[in-house]
């Protein structure tokens, strides 16, 4: 079993695809083991985003990121990481498989809803950025 983090963007709250999100990582049997709301800062969502600082979108996705609450999670599941990043789609929403959420929800390259982890070393970095260990549950 695989843990990632995953981020329901401002545009996914704002648009009420919250418990459609929700509905899908739970058919595709990823398991919540956190989940909460929260309304980043400019200097959270740069905290957050730091291994991209110095890239052309470093300061548009900080600013988007922390115009208004997402819903972070901590998920588990077998091969979880890739299993939720094949449910989220391509970054590119044009570029998305039908049946994504990007592919179905998807409005721009950076409100396209949903953020995933892309390897176990930025999971637990994610992961850890968001929540401590009594926050997660474990069986």
């Amino acid at each position: 079993m695989e843990r990632t983090l995953a981020i329901i963007k401002p545009d996914g709250v704002a648009r009420g695809l919250i418990g459609e999100v929700i509905r899908r990582l739970e058919k595709e049997g990823l398991n919540i083991l956190a989940i909460k709301m929260i309304w980043m800062t400019k200097k959270q969502a740069k905290g957050f985003y730091k291994v991209h600082a110095g890239k052309p979108f470093y300061e548009s996705v900080t600013d988007f990121m922390s115009s208004g609450p997402c819903v972070v999670m901590v998920l588990e599941g077998e091969d979880g990481i890739n299993a939720y990043r094949k449910l989220m789609g391509a970054t590119n929403y044009k570029e998305a498989a039908k049946g994504t959420i990007r592919h179905d929800y998807a409005t721009d390259i950076e409100k396209n809803v949903v953020h995933g982890s892309d390897s176990p070393q930025s999971a637990a970095f994610e992961i850890a950025y968001f929540f401590n260990e009594l926050e997660i549950f474990r069986e």
